[in-house]
């Protein structure tokens, strides 16, 4: 297998793993999930949940340390998430009443991943 690729699948599994880790500890902080891995206008959001009358769209970072995740958050990422926030919540029309805010998760090696609500602000125009 050409060493590419075997880095991509390595890439994607750990970035799997990682989502599979956000997403329990989300649901032990009492959210449920509405989606996982949206992907739509350009841009893919990792999570979808909601928790009473909040929605957080959420994205999550694996990286060595937990400032490396936070890095990993650019511009350019959070144009295209803010692309598929405004996708996902004109495809769920009951979503607009409620208060919505983009989340991030960061995951570390050995650590139990850091749930940062509003994270960061969500474009949405």
């Amino acid at each position: 297998m050409p060493a590419d690729l075997v880095r991509r699948r390595a890439t994607f599994l750990r970035g799997h793993r990682a989502e599979t880790l956000a997403l329990l500890a989300l649901l032990l902080k009492g959210y449920r999930p509405l989606a996982r891995r949206f992907a739509a206008a350009g841009g893919e959001i990792d999570l979808v949940v909601r928790r009473g009358d909040v929605i957080a769209f959420v994205e999550v970072k694996a990286r060595p340390t937990l400032d490396e995740a936070l890095a990993a958050i650019d511009a350019a990422k959070r144009r295209r998430f803010s692309r598929a926030a405004l996708a996902w919540i004109t495809r769920h029309p009951a979503s607009v009443g409620l208060t919505l805010r983009a989340d991030a998760v960061f995951v570390a090696p050995g650590r139990w991943p850091r749930h940062v609500v509003s994270a960061f602000e969500i474009e949405i125009r």
